[in-house]
């Protein structure tokens, strides 16, 4: 029985190590670099020094995953607008506005909960408006 807690991650379980020399063995460091254009590919390249870079390098590494899934014509990760629409809720119809509904200000220098009549006589008048 499979485990359920299983991610369905193709690249799950594989170590950045074992993606770089796939890479290496099926494309060569040369003709890497010119897929994926970072410097440790195109200068001196090593499987080390590539392995300390994209540790680093995030972006970097999502291009040698994305390039490896797609060698291996495994699922390919969504894109960032593909990500962006999926988070986003269907719009509804619009609720229908509320007319006349206007929020009453405390009178200047009035604490809200004053039982006492203000200067006009009027209590709480901040609250219930006009007498």
């Amino acid at each position: 029985m499979h485990n359920m807690n299983q991610s369905n991650d193709p690249l799950h379980g594989l170590k950045l190590e074992t993606i770089i020399t796939h890479l290496v063995e099926r494309y060569g460091w040369e003709n890497l670099g010119e897929r994926i254009n970072i410097r440790c590919f195109t200068h001196d390249p090593s499987i080390k020094s590539s392995l300390q870079f994209l540790r680093k390098n995030e972006w970097a590494r999502d291009k040698v995953e994305y390039l490896y899934l797609r060698a291996n014509k495994l699922p390919l990760p969504p894109t960032q607008a593909e990500t962006k629409q999926a988070g986003k809720k269907p719009t509804a119809k619009p609720k229908a506005k509320v007319a006349n509904h206007k929020v009453a200000q405390a009178a200047p220098n009035k604490s809200a909960t004053s039982d006492k009549p203000s200067v006009d006589g009027k209590i709480n008048k901040h609250i219930w408006g006009k007498s």
